[in-house]
């Protein structure tokens, strides 16, 4: 059986993309890991009302990204999918903060439990964030501003990113 030139070099093209794939996943950067991956505080939001929240952390090298949820407060009314504007400031250990931002949130019907994010922010390697001494603020409807801040320390402890 003869084997044509166009057969070959084929051929050839398609183990050279094979081997650079395997070699691109052999240097390709693992996702980093926060730890904690869920810490619980409560927070205190005015006449809006306040409670025990939860708070989950993801990382994807520098990107963070943090999600609220809470059963202590419900939707007074029903909300559309990503309509509320959420800014969550996290307070750096050592100084400063970090500020997670986005639009992020579920269609919730009133009386539904509030979620919001997940809210996109910047880490660097080594960041410890506390939502204690930090704020969440969501706006609804463009006009309506709710302010929560957490009363004492998240747990189990602040989110360090690798």
């Amino acid at each position: 059986m003869r084997v044509t030139r166009g057969k070959r070099i084929g051929t050839g093209i398609s183990l050279l993309t094979a081997g650079l794939a395997v070699t691109g996943l052999a240097f390709a950067p693992t996702a980093a890991a926060v730890s904690p991956g869920t810490a619980t505080i409560t927070a205190d939001c005015g006449s809006y009302g306040g409670g025990e929240a939860a708070l989950t952390a993801t990382q994807d090298g520098t990107a963070a990204t943090l999600t609220l949820r809470t059963t202590a407060m419900t939707a007074p009314v029903a909300l559309g999918q990503d309509s509320i504007v959420s800014t969550l400031t996290m307070t750096r250990t050592g100084g400063g903060s970090v500020v997670f931002k986005g639009t992020k949130n579920p269609a919730m019907a009133t009386g539904d439990p509030i979620t919001v994010g997940p809210l996109s922010g910047t880490v660097a390697s080594g960041d410890s964030l506390e939502a204690y001494g930090g704020s969440l603020k969501m706006t609804v409807f463009g006009f309506i501003t709710i302010t929560c801040t957490a009363t004492g320390p998240q747990s189990p402890g602040p989110f360090v990113f690798d």
